[in-house]
Protein backbone atom coordinates (compact mmCIF):
# COMPACT_ATOMS: atom_id res chain seq x y z
CA UNK A 1 0.00 0.00 0.00
CA UNK A 2 1.11 3.46 -1.44
CA UNK A 3 1.77 6.10 1.83
CA UNK A 4 3.19 9.78 1.56
CA UNK A 5 6.82 9.31 3.93
CA UNK A 6 9.72 11.85 4.14
CA UNK A 7 13.23 10.69 2.68
CA UNK A 8 16.67 12.29 3.29
CA UNK A 9 18.64 11.89 0.03
CA UNK A 10 22.14 13.38 -1.08
CA UNK A 11 22.38 14.56 -4.49
CA UNK A 12 24.70 16.63 -6.53
CA UNK A 13 23.27 19.36 -8.73
CA UNK A 14 24.61 22.02 -11.08
CA UNK A 15 23.23 24.92 -10.42
CA UNK A 16 23.76 28.23 -12.67
CA UNK A 17 24.23 31.46 -9.99
CA UNK A 18 22.63 34.85 -11.07
CA UNK A 19 26.10 36.30 -12.33
CA UNK A 20 26.32 32.88 -14.80
CA UNK A 21 22.60 32.99 -15.69
CA UNK A 22 23.15 37.27 -16.53
CA UNK A 23 26.58 35.69 -18.68
CA UNK A 24 24.63 33.78 -20.81
CA UNK A 25 22.01 36.19 -21.50
CA UNK A 26 24.53 38.80 -22.23
CA UNK A 27 26.46 37.25 -24.56
CA UNK A 28 23.85 36.62 -26.70
CA UNK A 29 22.71 40.04 -26.30
CA UNK A 30 23.81 41.75 -30.32
CA UNK A 31 24.95 46.11 -29.81
CA UNK A 32 21.05 46.92 -29.67
CA UNK A 33 19.80 44.76 -27.19
CA UNK A 34 22.89 45.32 -25.10
CA UNK A 35 22.69 49.12 -25.52
CA UNK A 36 18.93 48.88 -23.63
CA UNK A 37 20.05 46.59 -21.56
CA UNK A 38 22.58 48.71 -19.82
CA UNK A 39 20.65 51.33 -20.23
CA UNK A 40 17.99 49.57 -18.01
CA UNK A 41 20.54 48.35 -15.40
CA UNK A 42 21.57 52.83 -15.14
CA UNK A 43 18.28 53.24 -14.46
CA UNK A 44 17.28 50.23 -11.99
CA UNK A 45 20.88 50.08 -10.28
CA UNK A 46 21.73 54.11 -8.35
CA UNK A 47 25.36 52.89 -8.13
CA UNK A 48 25.84 52.26 -11.80
CA UNK A 49 26.33 55.42 -14.15
CA UNK A 50 27.71 56.34 -17.22
CA UNK A 51 30.66 57.73 -16.71
CA UNK A 52 31.45 61.29 -18.28
CA UNK A 53 34.30 62.93 -18.72
CA UNK A 54 34.05 64.55 -15.49
CA UNK A 55 32.46 63.51 -12.35
CA UNK A 56 34.03 61.66 -8.91
CA UNK A 57 33.99 57.79 -10.01
CA UNK A 58 35.12 54.64 -7.32
CA UNK A 59 36.89 52.21 -8.65
CA UNK A 60 36.49 48.23 -7.11
CA UNK A 61 39.46 48.04 -5.29
CA UNK A 62 38.95 51.20 -3.26
CA UNK A 63 35.44 49.33 -2.27
CA UNK A 64 37.74 46.24 -1.02
CA UNK A 65 38.49 47.48 2.62
CA UNK A 66 34.27 47.83 3.24
CA UNK A 67 33.45 45.04 1.36
CA UNK A 68 35.50 42.91 3.19
CA UNK A 69 34.58 44.14 7.02
CA UNK A 70 31.25 43.64 5.61
CA UNK A 71 31.60 40.25 4.54
CA UNK A 72 33.38 39.31 7.82
CA UNK A 73 30.91 39.50 10.19
CA UNK A 74 28.63 37.83 7.61
CA UNK A 75 30.50 34.84 6.52
CA UNK A 76 27.41 32.88 4.42
CA UNK A 77 27.76 35.72 1.97
CA UNK A 78 29.63 35.14 -0.68
CA UNK A 79 29.76 38.15 -2.95
CA UNK A 80 30.86 38.42 -6.44
CA UNK A 81 32.85 41.22 -5.62
CA UNK A 82 35.86 38.65 -4.42
CA UNK A 83 37.53 39.04 -7.74
CA UNK A 84 36.65 42.69 -8.96
CA UNK A 85 39.64 43.43 -10.45
CA UNK A 86 38.35 45.72 -13.35
CA UNK A 87 39.99 48.92 -14.32
CA UNK A 88 37.29 51.76 -15.13
CA UNK A 89 40.32 53.93 -16.42
CA UNK A 90 40.02 52.90 -19.89
CA UNK A 91 41.53 49.27 -19.04
CA UNK A 92 40.15 46.31 -19.99
CA UNK A 93 40.01 43.53 -17.44
CA UNK A 94 42.41 40.43 -16.95
CA UNK A 95 40.52 37.53 -18.77
CA UNK A 96 41.04 34.06 -18.80
CA UNK A 97 42.48 33.09 -22.38
CA UNK A 98 41.88 29.50 -21.76
CA UNK A 99 38.37 27.34 -21.52
CA UNK A 100 34.82 28.06 -21.47
CA UNK A 101 33.13 31.09 -19.27
CA UNK A 102 31.66 28.41 -17.33
CA UNK A 103 34.53 27.11 -16.28
CA UNK A 104 36.10 30.05 -15.58
CA UNK A 105 37.13 30.30 -11.93
CA UNK A 106 38.60 33.32 -10.05
CA UNK A 107 41.33 33.56 -7.41
CA UNK A 108 40.31 34.78 -4.13
CA UNK A 109 42.13 38.22 -3.20
CA UNK A 110 43.78 37.99 0.22
CA UNK A 111 42.65 41.35 1.94
CA UNK A 112 46.38 41.39 3.65
CA UNK A 113 47.60 41.82 0.58
CA UNK A 114 46.24 44.57 -0.45
CA UNK A 115 46.40 48.61 0.31
CA UNK A 116 43.80 49.25 2.73
CA UNK A 117 42.87 52.75 3.09
CA UNK A 118 42.50 54.38 6.00
CA UNK A 119 38.98 55.28 7.43
CA UNK A 120 38.29 59.13 6.56
CA UNK A 121 38.57 61.47 9.29
CA UNK A 122 37.66 64.89 7.91
CA UNK A 123 34.46 66.12 8.86
CA UNK A 124 31.28 65.29 6.64
CA UNK A 125 30.43 69.05 6.76
CA UNK A 126 33.72 69.63 4.41
CA UNK A 127 32.88 67.52 1.57
CA UNK A 128 29.72 69.47 1.08
CA UNK A 129 29.41 71.82 -2.04
CA UNK A 130 27.89 74.86 -0.70
CA UNK A 131 28.71 77.13 -3.72
CA UNK A 132 26.90 74.27 -6.09
CA UNK A 133 23.90 74.13 -3.44
CA UNK A 134 23.25 77.93 -3.64
CA UNK A 135 23.42 77.93 -7.48
CA UNK A 136 21.27 74.88 -7.43
CA UNK A 137 18.04 76.41 -5.01
CA UNK A 138 18.70 79.88 -5.62
CA UNK A 139 18.03 82.73 -8.31
CA UNK A 140 21.58 83.62 -9.96
CA UNK A 141 20.19 86.28 -12.20
CA UNK A 142 20.58 86.62 -15.76
CA UNK A 143 22.45 83.61 -18.08
CA UNK A 144 23.56 84.01 -21.51
CA UNK A 145 21.64 81.62 -23.64
CA UNK A 146 25.09 79.31 -24.24
CA UNK A 147 25.12 78.82 -20.68
CA UNK A 148 21.67 77.40 -20.29
CA UNK A 149 21.24 73.88 -20.68
CA UNK A 150 17.85 73.12 -22.30
CA UNK A 151 17.00 69.24 -22.58
CA UNK A 152 15.58 68.74 -25.86
CA UNK A 153 12.91 65.97 -26.50
CA UNK A 154 13.53 62.96 -28.05
CA UNK A 155 13.68 62.39 -31.64
CA UNK A 156 12.18 58.98 -30.73
CA UNK A 157 9.10 61.26 -29.92
CA UNK A 158 8.64 62.40 -33.45
CA UNK A 159 8.59 58.95 -34.59
CA UNK A 160 4.89 57.31 -35.60
CA UNK A 161 4.08 54.27 -34.77
CA UNK A 162 3.34 52.32 -38.02
CA UNK A 163 -0.24 51.41 -39.12
CA UNK A 164 -1.78 47.95 -39.13
CA UNK A 165 -4.11 46.44 -41.91
CA UNK A 166 -6.84 46.60 -39.40
CA UNK A 167 -6.63 50.53 -38.52
CA UNK A 168 -6.26 51.12 -42.34
CA UNK A 169 -9.11 49.51 -42.98
CA UNK A 170 -11.57 51.02 -40.32
CA UNK A 171 -10.43 54.53 -41.39
CA UNK A 172 -11.63 53.73 -44.34
CA UNK A 173 -14.84 52.02 -43.21
CA UNK A 174 -15.54 55.42 -41.20
CA UNK A 175 -16.20 57.10 -44.29
CA UNK A 176 -18.61 54.48 -46.04
CA UNK A 177 -22.16 55.31 -45.66
CA UNK A 178 -23.37 52.52 -44.16
CA UNK A 179 -26.18 51.56 -41.29
CA UNK A 180 -25.27 50.60 -37.79
CA UNK A 181 -25.51 46.78 -38.32
CA UNK A 182 -23.38 46.24 -41.56
CA UNK A 183 -21.02 48.52 -40.31
CA UNK A 184 -20.63 46.02 -37.17
CA UNK A 185 -20.73 43.18 -39.48
CA UNK A 186 -18.06 45.13 -41.40
CA UNK A 187 -15.98 45.64 -37.97
CA UNK A 188 -16.31 41.64 -37.44
CA UNK A 189 -15.17 40.57 -40.55
CA UNK A 190 -12.13 43.21 -39.92
CA UNK A 191 -11.17 41.36 -36.84
CA UNK A 192 -10.90 38.04 -38.05
CA UNK A 193 -8.42 39.15 -41.42
CA UNK A 194 -5.31 37.68 -40.98
CA UNK A 195 -1.57 39.29 -41.59
CA UNK A 196 -2.35 38.49 -45.53
CA UNK A 197 -5.63 40.31 -45.62
CA UNK A 198 -7.70 36.95 -46.37
CA UNK A 199 -10.84 36.40 -43.98
CA UNK A 200 -10.13 32.97 -41.81
CA UNK A 201 -13.52 32.46 -40.65
CA UNK A 202 -17.25 31.85 -42.11
CA UNK A 203 -19.45 33.86 -42.21
CA UNK A 204 -21.95 31.60 -40.45
CA UNK A 205 -19.43 31.67 -37.75
CA UNK A 206 -19.48 35.46 -37.68
CA UNK A 207 -22.86 35.18 -38.15
CA UNK A 208 -23.43 33.79 -34.85
CA UNK A 209 -20.46 35.73 -33.14
CA UNK A 210 -22.11 38.98 -33.94
CA UNK A 211 -25.79 38.19 -33.66
CA UNK A 212 -26.07 39.06 -37.63
CA UNK A 213 -28.04 37.14 -39.97
CA UNK A 214 -26.61 36.03 -43.30
CA UNK A 215 -27.64 38.67 -45.20
CA UNK A 216 -26.17 41.47 -43.45
CA UNK A 217 -22.49 39.29 -42.78
CA UNK A 218 -22.47 39.25 -47.20
CA UNK A 219 -23.11 43.13 -46.72
CA UNK A 220 -20.23 43.76 -44.44
CA UNK A 221 -18.04 41.51 -45.99
CA UNK A 222 -19.00 43.30 -49.72
CA UNK A 223 -18.05 46.30 -48.05
CA UNK A 224 -14.59 45.19 -46.58
CA UNK A 225 -14.03 43.43 -50.23
CA UNK A 226 -14.31 47.25 -51.51
CA UNK A 227 -11.92 49.03 -49.49
CA UNK A 228 -8.01 49.39 -50.25
CA UNK A 229 -5.72 47.40 -50.91
CA UNK A 230 -7.96 45.84 -53.52
CA UNK A 231 -8.02 41.62 -52.88
CA UNK A 232 -8.51 42.11 -48.86
CA UNK A 233 -11.73 40.00 -47.64
CA UNK A 234 -10.80 37.21 -49.84
CA UNK A 235 -11.50 33.74 -48.99
CA UNK A 236 -8.88 32.05 -51.33
CA UNK A 237 -5.94 33.36 -53.58
CA UNK A 238 -8.75 33.01 -56.75
CA UNK A 239 -11.35 35.39 -55.07
CA UNK A 240 -8.65 37.65 -53.83
CA UNK A 241 -7.20 38.01 -57.61
CA UNK A 242 -10.75 38.34 -59.04
CA UNK A 243 -11.14 41.13 -56.64
CA UNK A 244 -7.51 42.73 -58.08
CA UNK A 245 -9.03 42.77 -61.29
CA UNK A 246 -12.57 43.90 -60.57
CA UNK A 247 -11.00 47.24 -58.96
CA UNK A 248 -9.11 47.83 -62.13
CA UNK A 249 -12.38 47.35 -64.27
CA UNK A 250 -10.76 43.80 -65.39
CA UNK A 251 -14.18 41.86 -64.80
CA UNK A 252 -14.94 39.65 -68.15
CA UNK A 253 -11.77 40.13 -69.82
CA UNK A 254 -9.38 37.51 -70.55
CA UNK A 255 -7.70 37.33 -67.35
CA UNK A 256 -10.55 37.33 -65.92
CA UNK A 257 -11.99 34.25 -67.60
CA UNK A 258 -8.61 32.49 -67.09
CA UNK A 259 -8.96 33.61 -63.25
CA UNK A 260 -12.49 32.64 -63.01
CA UNK A 261 -12.42 29.51 -65.24
CA UNK A 262 -8.64 28.02 -66.09
CA UNK A 263 -6.70 28.32 -62.89
CA UNK A 264 -5.42 24.77 -63.47
CA UNK A 265 -3.92 25.54 -67.11
CA UNK A 266 -2.40 29.07 -65.89
CA UNK A 267 -0.80 26.58 -63.00
CA UNK A 268 0.48 23.91 -65.31
CA UNK A 269 1.37 27.08 -67.80
CA UNK A 270 -0.13 26.00 -70.41
CA UNK A 271 -0.33 28.97 -72.34
CA UNK A 272 -1.13 27.75 -75.86
CA UNK A 273 -4.32 25.67 -74.93
CA UNK A 274 -5.83 28.55 -73.14
CA UNK A 275 -5.76 30.10 -76.11
CA UNK A 276 -7.25 27.05 -77.57
CA UNK A 277 -10.09 27.36 -74.74
CA UNK A 278 -10.65 31.16 -74.85
CA UNK A 279 -10.32 31.32 -78.39
CA UNK A 280 -8.49 34.23 -78.54
CA UNK A 281 -5.13 35.03 -80.12
CA UNK A 282 -1.50 34.36 -78.28
CA UNK A 283 -0.75 38.10 -77.64
CA UNK A 284 -4.20 38.49 -75.61
CA UNK A 285 -3.16 35.12 -73.56
CA UNK A 286 0.22 36.69 -72.93
CA UNK A 287 -0.93 40.53 -72.37
CA UNK A 288 -3.80 38.81 -69.92
CA UNK A 289 -0.70 36.46 -68.17
CA UNK A 290 1.36 39.47 -67.85
CA UNK A 291 -1.48 41.20 -66.09
CA UNK A 292 -1.81 38.14 -63.63
CA UNK A 293 1.54 38.11 -62.70
CA UNK A 294 1.38 41.87 -61.31
CA UNK A 295 -1.27 40.75 -59.18
CA UNK A 296 -0.61 40.51 -55.39
CA UNK A 297 -1.62 37.87 -53.40
CA UNK A 298 -0.65 38.71 -50.18
CA UNK A 299 -2.33 42.05 -50.35
CA UNK A 300 -2.11 42.80 -46.47
CA UNK A 301 0.91 42.03 -46.25
CA UNK A 302 2.34 45.51 -46.57
CA UNK A 303 0.34 46.50 -43.50
CA UNK A 304 1.09 43.46 -41.59
CA UNK A 305 4.57 42.92 -41.71
CA UNK A 306 7.54 43.50 -39.02
CA UNK A 307 8.22 46.96 -41.35
CA UNK A 308 12.02 47.32 -41.84
CA UNK A 309 14.39 45.94 -39.36
CA UNK A 310 17.46 48.30 -37.30
CA UNK A 311 21.11 46.33 -38.05
CA UNK A 312 24.13 47.92 -36.84
CA UNK A 313 27.04 45.41 -37.09
CA UNK A 314 28.77 44.56 -33.60
CA UNK A 315 32.01 43.65 -35.21
CA UNK A 316 34.19 45.01 -38.10
CA UNK A 317 36.56 43.20 -40.31
CA UNK A 318 38.75 46.02 -41.63
CA UNK A 319 41.46 45.64 -43.82
CA UNK A 320 44.91 46.27 -43.43
CA UNK A 321 47.39 45.43 -45.60
CA UNK A 322 47.38 41.62 -46.19
CA UNK A 323 45.80 41.45 -43.18
CA UNK A 324 41.97 42.37 -41.39
CA UNK A 325 41.73 43.53 -38.46
CA UNK A 326 38.62 42.94 -35.96
CA UNK A 327 37.22 45.98 -34.12
CA UNK A 328 34.40 45.82 -31.82
CA UNK A 329 31.12 48.44 -32.63
CA UNK A 330 31.20 50.28 -29.21
CA UNK A 331 29.72 53.54 -30.56
CA UNK A 332 27.14 54.60 -28.97
CA UNK A 333 27.36 52.14 -26.01
CA UNK A 334 27.40 53.45 -22.42
CA UNK A 335 30.40 53.33 -20.71
CA UNK A 336 29.92 52.04 -16.82
CA UNK A 337 31.52 53.83 -13.70
CA UNK A 338 30.53 53.33 -10.44
CA UNK A 339 29.20 56.30 -8.07
CA UNK A 340 31.30 56.90 -5.45
CA UNK A 341 29.01 58.52 -3.73
CA UNK A 342 27.39 55.94 -2.52
CA UNK A 343 30.42 54.12 -1.01
CA UNK A 344 30.24 56.17 2.63
CA UNK A 345 26.71 54.02 3.51
CA UNK A 346 29.30 51.24 3.33
CA UNK A 347 31.33 52.76 6.29
CA UNK A 348 29.72 51.88 9.62
CA UNK A 349 30.93 55.53 10.94
CA UNK A 350 28.46 56.83 9.14
CA UNK A 351 25.60 55.67 10.50
CA UNK A 352 24.20 53.92 8.31
CA UNK A 353 22.12 51.20 9.18
CA UNK A 354 22.55 47.63 8.11
CA UNK A 355 19.49 47.50 5.86
CA UNK A 356 21.23 50.28 3.81
CA UNK A 357 24.72 48.79 4.22
CA UNK A 358 23.21 45.34 2.58
CA UNK A 359 21.31 47.24 -0.10
CA UNK A 360 24.41 48.90 -1.06
CA UNK A 361 26.45 46.05 -0.71
CA UNK A 362 24.50 44.24 -3.27
CA UNK A 363 23.95 47.12 -5.56
CA UNK A 364 27.73 47.51 -6.07
CA UNK A 365 28.09 43.67 -6.19
CA UNK A 366 25.46 43.69 -8.91
CA UNK A 367 26.92 46.44 -10.51
CA UNK A 368 30.70 45.08 -10.80
CA UNK A 369 29.19 41.39 -12.27
CA UNK A 370 27.33 43.20 -14.93
CA UNK A 371 30.82 45.14 -15.90
CA UNK A 372 32.68 41.62 -15.63
CA UNK A 373 30.24 40.33 -17.95
CA UNK A 374 29.80 42.91 -20.39
CA UNK A 375 33.83 42.37 -21.08
CA UNK A 376 33.69 38.80 -21.06
CA UNK A 377 31.01 38.94 -23.59
CA UNK A 378 33.04 41.07 -25.63
CA UNK A 379 36.37 39.27 -25.29
CA UNK A 380 34.59 35.81 -26.30
CA UNK A 381 32.88 37.56 -29.45
CA UNK A 382 36.47 38.88 -30.53
CA UNK A 383 38.31 35.12 -29.90
CA UNK A 384 35.38 33.79 -32.02
CA UNK A 385 35.73 35.95 -34.60
CA UNK A 386 39.39 35.71 -35.11
CA UNK A 387 38.75 32.43 -35.28
CA UNK A 388 36.49 33.23 -38.41
CA UNK A 389 39.42 35.49 -39.85
CA UNK A 390 41.42 32.65 -39.97
CA UNK A 391 39.33 30.21 -41.58
CA UNK A 392 37.69 32.56 -44.06
CA UNK A 393 40.24 34.58 -45.26
CA UNK A 394 39.52 33.67 -48.88
CA UNK A 395 35.94 35.16 -48.39
CA UNK A 396 37.65 38.12 -47.01
CA UNK A 397 39.60 38.80 -49.38
CA UNK A 398 37.47 37.69 -52.33
CA UNK A 399 33.89 37.26 -51.76
CA UNK A 400 31.25 34.63 -51.24
CA UNK A 401 32.40 32.45 -53.72
CA UNK A 402 35.00 31.57 -51.52
CA UNK A 403 33.14 30.78 -48.83
CA UNK A 404 34.50 27.63 -47.03
CA UNK A 405 32.34 25.10 -44.78
CA UNK A 406 33.17 25.71 -41.03
CA UNK A 407 31.38 23.70 -37.81
CA UNK A 408 30.64 25.63 -34.57
CA UNK A 409 32.19 22.69 -33.24
CA UNK A 410 35.30 23.14 -34.45
CA UNK A 411 35.51 26.94 -33.91
CA UNK A 412 34.10 26.31 -30.24
CA UNK A 413 37.40 23.36 -30.22
CA UNK A 414 40.03 25.79 -31.69
CA UNK A 415 38.95 29.00 -29.15
CA UNK A 416 38.00 26.42 -26.34
CA UNK A 417 34.69 26.90 -25.40
CA UNK A 418 31.69 24.65 -25.37
CA UNK A 419 29.85 25.13 -28.83
CA UNK A 420 26.96 26.55 -27.06
CA UNK A 421 29.17 29.73 -25.78
CA UNK A 422 30.25 30.09 -29.64
CA UNK A 423 26.38 29.50 -30.57
CA UNK A 424 25.34 32.00 -27.95
CA UNK A 425 28.17 34.72 -29.42
CA UNK A 426 27.05 34.51 -32.75
CA UNK A 427 23.37 34.52 -32.19
CA UNK A 428 21.67 37.68 -33.96
CA UNK A 429 24.84 39.45 -34.42
CA UNK A 430 26.07 41.29 -37.63
CA UNK A 431 29.99 41.92 -38.85
CA UNK A 432 30.74 44.72 -41.31
CA UNK A 433 33.19 42.92 -44.08
CA UNK A 434 34.55 44.40 -47.18
CA UNK A 435 31.42 42.64 -49.25
CA UNK A 436 29.09 43.38 -47.31
CA UNK A 437 27.21 43.17 -43.85
CA UNK A 438 26.84 39.35 -42.47
CA UNK A 439 25.19 37.52 -39.97
CA UNK A 440 27.75 35.51 -38.10
CA UNK A 441 26.27 32.65 -37.85
CA UNK A 442 26.17 33.38 -42.31
CA UNK A 443 29.98 32.08 -41.89
CA UNK A 444 28.88 28.42 -40.53
CA UNK A 445 27.88 25.96 -43.24
CA UNK A 446 28.43 22.84 -43.33
CA UNK A 447 30.38 20.55 -45.74
CA UNK A 448 28.68 18.32 -48.60
CA UNK A 449 29.99 14.85 -48.89
CA UNK A 450 32.21 14.11 -52.29
CA UNK A 451 35.81 14.29 -53.09
CA UNK A 452 35.18 18.38 -54.21
CA UNK A 453 32.07 18.10 -51.67
CA UNK A 454 34.46 18.56 -49.08
CA UNK A 455 35.49 22.32 -49.74
CA UNK A 456 31.84 23.11 -50.87
CA UNK A 457 29.36 24.13 -47.98
CA UNK A 458 26.22 23.96 -48.42
CA UNK A 459 25.29 27.59 -49.04
CA UNK A 460 27.34 27.76 -52.06
CA UNK A 461 25.67 24.13 -53.37
CA UNK A 462 22.30 25.45 -53.48
CA UNK A 463 23.85 28.85 -55.01
CA UNK A 464 25.22 26.45 -57.88
CA UNK A 465 21.89 25.07 -58.26
CA UNK A 466 19.58 27.56 -58.53
CA UNK A 467 21.89 28.96 -60.91
CA UNK A 468 21.50 25.94 -62.93
CA UNK A 469 17.89 26.84 -63.12
CA UNK A 470 18.43 29.85 -64.04
CA UNK A 471 20.60 29.48 -67.01
CA UNK A 472 18.19 26.37 -68.31
CA UNK A 473 16.26 26.34 -71.45
CA UNK A 474 12.75 27.34 -70.64
CA UNK A 475 11.49 24.68 -72.99
CA UNK A 476 13.42 22.25 -71.71
CA UNK A 477 14.14 22.61 -68.38
CA UNK A 478 16.61 20.30 -65.95
CA UNK A 479 15.18 17.67 -63.94
CA UNK A 480 16.27 16.98 -60.46
CA UNK A 481 18.11 13.95 -62.26
CA UNK A 482 19.86 16.20 -64.44
CA UNK A 483 21.17 18.50 -61.80
CA UNK A 484 22.26 15.38 -59.81
CA UNK A 485 23.86 13.84 -62.48
CA UNK A 486 25.94 17.61 -63.04
CA UNK A 487 27.10 17.62 -59.32
CA UNK A 488 27.99 14.17 -59.26
CA UNK A 489 30.04 14.66 -62.28
CA UNK A 490 31.80 17.81 -60.16
CA UNK A 491 32.40 15.32 -57.75
CA UNK A 492 29.92 16.50 -55.05
CA UNK A 493 28.05 13.44 -53.63
CA UNK A 494 24.02 14.23 -53.87
CA UNK A 495 21.28 12.62 -54.68
CA UNK A 496 17.96 13.25 -56.60
CA UNK A 497 16.20 13.70 -53.83
CA UNK A 498 18.71 16.46 -51.54
CA UNK A 499 18.76 18.13 -54.48
CA UNK A 500 14.31 18.14 -55.07
CA UNK A 501 15.03 19.36 -50.78
CA UNK A 502 17.03 22.56 -51.48
CA UNK A 503 14.79 23.41 -54.34
CA UNK A 504 12.04 23.39 -52.68
CA UNK A 505 13.88 24.94 -49.68
CA UNK A 506 14.39 27.60 -52.00
CA UNK A 507 10.92 27.85 -53.61
CA UNK A 508 11.81 26.76 -56.83
CA UNK A 509 9.14 25.73 -59.19
CA UNK A 510 8.84 22.03 -60.39
CA UNK A 511 10.75 21.12 -63.77
CA UNK A 512 7.00 20.45 -64.80
CA UNK A 513 5.41 24.09 -63.81
CA UNK A 514 8.73 25.72 -65.49
CA UNK A 515 8.24 24.27 -68.83
CA UNK A 516 7.21 27.28 -71.56
CA UNK A 517 5.30 24.64 -74.00
CA UNK A 518 5.59 25.90 -77.92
Amino acid sequence: MLSPRLQLKVAQKQILTPGLVQMVTVLQLNRLELKEMINQEIVENPVLEESLEDGEEITPEELQPLLEAERSSEPADQSLLDAADIKLDGEAPEVLRNGDAFAESEAPVDPSTEPVEAASTTDPFDEIDFGSFFDDYLDPGYRSPASESVEKPSFETFLSQPQTLPDYLRSQLSVVVLDDETRDAAETIIGNLDENGYLTASLDEMAVQGNHTRPIMEAGLKAVQSLDPAGVGARDLKECMLLQLESANGKGGVAWQIVSNHMRLLEMRQFKELAKVLQRPQEHIDIAIARIRRLNPRPGIRYSGPGARSVEPDVYFIRDGEDFLIQMNDDELPQLRLNAQYRKMLDRDQGATKEVRDYVRERYSSAIQLMKNIEQRKHTILRVCEAIRRRQYEFLTDGIDALKPMMIKDVAEEVGVHPSTVSRAVANKYAHTPHGVYELRYFFSEAVQGPSGGETPLLLLKRRVKKMIEEEDPRHPLTDDHITARLQAEGIDVTRRTVAKYREDMKIPSTHQRRVRD
